[in-house]
């Protein structure tokens, strides 16, 4: 018996030149790659929401310079499509609820991320993980502080909201954030012990090192 493969998905075309602002479209013609994305969101203030919670697009990264991880994540989405990459977000589940988010691709078949974060270790990572699972556990210990530790990921292709401008709207995209939160999560498992290991492993560092950034986990040179 013959199985009829699932009908491929048609997506709108990625807004054009004229969509963008000059400022905008010189950011995007200038990056190109995720590295260059990712040498650029982190060179950018983090957005520490002291006027109240956001979700900014790449628009609103422009224009306020600066980003927090979900709002990073969107102008990487939007700057790579124009270069190819699909615009997929991929989002890690923490047992203390403060999500991560992180752009998702793929080069020449190996998957890789690009982020902005707090902490160090929850940056992007190089293209180097044959699944989207070793992908995941590769953030398992340096998400680890205080209270947090991944339970699951999942992953969302931004073109399915179509009722959304995630790329340039001027305003808050409160549905991106609802969207990631109700889409299903793959629940990842990973030991007791290792969690408790690397928990105190960071508690010491911050003890010691209060105000140096967490980089001490073994996986560094997989980090973009």
């Amino acid at each position: 018996m013959t199985r009829t493969p699932a009908p491929r998905r048609h997506f709108p075309s990625p807004p054009g030149r004229t969509a963008f602002l000059p400022k905008e479209w010189a950011i995007v013609q200038r990056l190109r790659t995720p590295r260059q994305v990712q040498r650029f969101l982190r060179a950018l203030p983090y957005n520490w929401e002291k006027n109240g919670e956001t979700l900014r697009t790449f628009r609103g990264v422009v224009r306020h310079w600066q980003a927090h991880c979900l709002e990073a994540a969107l102008a990487a989405a939007t700057i790579l499509e124009q270069h190819g990459y699909p615009p997929v977000l991929l989002d890690f589940e923490s047992q203390d609820r403060l999500d991560h988010v992180a752009f998702l691709f793929r080069f020449r078949g190996l998957y890789g991320t690009v982020a902005r974060s707090r902490d160090a270790g929850l940056h992007g990572r190089k293209p180097l993980y044959p699944s989207l699972r070793q992908l995941v556990m590769s953030y398992v210990d340096p998400y680890v502080d205080g209270s947090g530790r991944i339970l699951g990921y999942g992953v969302l292709d931004l073109r399915t909201l179509r009722h959304t401008d995630w790329r340039l709207s001027a305003r808050n995209v409160w549905a991106v954030e609802r969207a990631l939160i109700a889409m299903p999560h793959t629940k990842l498992a990973t030991s007791d012990r290792r969690y408790a290991t690397v928990l105190r492993q960071y508690l010491a560092f911050r003890k010691k090192h209060p105000d140096r950034p967490a980089t001490f986990y073994a996986n560094r040179h997989e980090w973009l």
